[in-house]
C-alpha cells in the first residue's frame, strides 16, 4: 500500500508538470516550424507536411496549398517536409521503388532547385523566429505588465522568495516567505550574507534560524554542491540551498510600445550572450556540465513556472525560445546550424558537399546529439531523484 501511495504521489507530480511542459513545447516546436513554413511558402516552395511531433498521426487535415497540417502521437518536436528536399523524385511502382528526375513544373517548387540564398534563408527562419518570439513575449510582458522596479532601494533581506523542488532547503523544510535571521550562530541581514554563507558551505549540516509568521524556529539541513572554478583556476565546490530572494514590495512601470520592443531586444541579447558565456565556461573548464538539463529538467520548471502565473509563464517561454533558437544555429549536422554550414561550404566551393561526405556528416551529427540527450537525461534524472525515487519504491 505505502509503495502504491508513493508510486501515486509521484503520477501526482508529472501530470502536474506534464501539462504545461507540453503546452510550452507546442508552442515552441510550431513557432519554429512556422518560421521554416512561412519562407519556404514565401520562396514558392511546395510545403507537403507541418507536422506537430513524430510518430502516427492522430488528427490531421489538408489546406488549399495541398500541405497536410497534422498533430502526431509524439509530442516532443516536429518538422517540415518539403517537396523536392532531393535532386530526384522516388516513386513506388508495387513493391519496387523508383527515381526520376523531376519535371520544370516540379523543380518550380522544389526545395532543391532553389537558390542558395533562398535555401539558407528557408533554414535560418525556424532559428531566427525564435528569437523574434522572444523579443515579442518580453515586449508584451513590459507593455501589458511593466517593467518591475523594488519600491525601496535597500538591497534585498533574506526572505525565501522561490523554493526549488527537490533542493537541500526543500528537502530542510524551508517555505516560500520564511525570512532567515541566522546560520550557525551567525546573524543574517540580507540575502546577499544567506548567498555568501552558503557558497563557502558545500555538503554541510548546518542550523538556521528564522521567522515564520511571527514564529522564531530553527532548521537543520544538509546543503548542496556544485563543481567551479576559484580565482586561481583550480576546482571547488560551491554550497547551494536551492531559494530565490524574495524581490519584497515592487512596482510595474508600462512602457509604450517603442520603448518595451527595445528593451525585449535588450533582454533576448542579454540571454544570449549569457547561454553562449556559459557554454564557453563549460569547455574552458570555468563551469560543471552537471547544470546542463534536458527535457526532463525543462518539464520540471514548466509546472513550477505555470503554478506562479501566465506572466511567469510567458517569461519561461521566451527564455526557453532564446535556448531553441540558439541551440538549433550551432553548425552540428542534423540541426538547422549545420545545413548552413554546409550551405557556407557549398558557397565557398562554387558546388555542394558529396553526397558522402554529408551523409558521414549527418552520421557524426546524430551520434553527437544521442549523446548529449543521454548525456542531459542522466544529469535530470540525478538532479530530480530519480534513482531515490526507484530506491524508495524496491525497499
Amino acid at each position: 500500500m505505502e509503495i502504491l501511495s508513493l508510486f501515486l504521489a509521484k503520477l501526482s507530480f508529472l501530470w502536474e508538470i506534464g501539462i504545461p511542459f507540453l503546452v510550452a513545447l507546442t508552442i515552441l516546436v510550431f513557432v519554429h516550424e512556422l518560421g521554416h513554413y512561412s519562407v519556404a511558402r514565401w520562396c514558392n516552395v511546395k510545403v507537403e507536411v507541418f507536422s506537430i511531433g513524430f510518430g502516427p498521426e492522430i488528427k490531421g487535415w489538408n489546406d488549399s496549398h495541398g500541405t497536410r497540417w497534422k498533430i502526431s502521437a509524439i509530442p516532443l518536436g516536429g518538422y517540415v517536409k518539403m517537396f523536392g528536399e532531393s535532386e530526384t523524385i522516388l516513386e513506388s511502382e508495387g513493391e519496387d521503388e523508383k527515381e526520376r528526375p523531376m519535371t520544370p513544373e516540379e523543380e518550380a517548387v522544389s526545395f532543391h532547385h532553389k537558390s542558395l540564398p533562398q535555401r539558407a534563408a528557408i533554414v535560418f527562419a525556424g532559428p531566427f523566429i525564435n528569437f523574434l518570439f522572444a523579443v515579442v513575449a518580453f515586449a508584451a510582458l513590459f507593455m501589458f505588465l511593466g517593467v518591475p522596479e523594488p519600491v525601496s532601494d535597500n538591497p534585498p533581506l533574506a526572505v525565501v522568495g522561490n523554493v526549488s523542488p527537490g533542493s537541500a532547503a526543500d528537502n530542510g523544510g524551508l517555505k516560500s516567505g520564511d525570512q532567515i535571521i541566522s546560520i550557525n550562530s551567525k546573524n543574517v541581514t540580507y540575502f546577499s550574507d544567506l548567498q555568501k554563507i552558503i557558497r563557502s558551505n558545500p555538503n554541510r549540516l548546518i542550523s538556521i534560524g528564522i521567522v515564520r509568521k511571527t514564529k522564531n524556529l530553527t532548521l537543520s539541513l544538509t546543503t548542496g554542491s556544485r563543481s567551479g572554478k576559484n580565482a586561481e583556476g583550480q576546482t571547488v565546490q560551491h554550497g547551494l540551498l536551492g531559494v530565490s530572494a524574495d524581490p519584497g514590495e515592487v512596482k510595474y512601470t508600462r512602457q509604450n510600445p517603442a520603448t518595451a520592443i527595445w528593451l525585449g531586444v535588450e533582454r533576448t541579447y542579454v540571454f544570449t550572450v549569457r547561454i553562449l558565456e556559459y557554454i564557453r565556461d563549460i569547455f574552458v573548464g570555468k563551469q560543471s556540465a552537471d547544470e546542463l538539463g534536458g527535457i526532463l529538467r525543462i518539464a520540471q520548471i514548466s509546472g513550477q513556472v505555470a503554478e506562479l502565473g501566465i506572466a511567469s509563464f510567458v517569461w519561461f517561454l521566451a527564455i526557453l525560445s532564446v535556448n531553441l533558437g540558439l541551440i538549433n544555429l550551432f553548425p552540428i549536422p542534423l540541426l538547422d546550424g549545420g545545413h548552413l554550414a554546409f550551405y557556407v561550404i557549398e558557397a565557398i566551393r562554387g558546388r555542394p558537399l558529396g553526397p558522402k561526405a554529408q551523409e558521414y556528416g549527418f552520421r557524426v551529427g546524430l551520434m553527437f546529439v544521442l549523446a548529449l540527450f543521454l548525456f542531459v537525461t542522466w544529469n535530470d534524472l540525478v538532479h530530480l531523484k530519480f534513482f531515490e525515487f526507484i530506491t524508495e519504491l524496491l525497499t
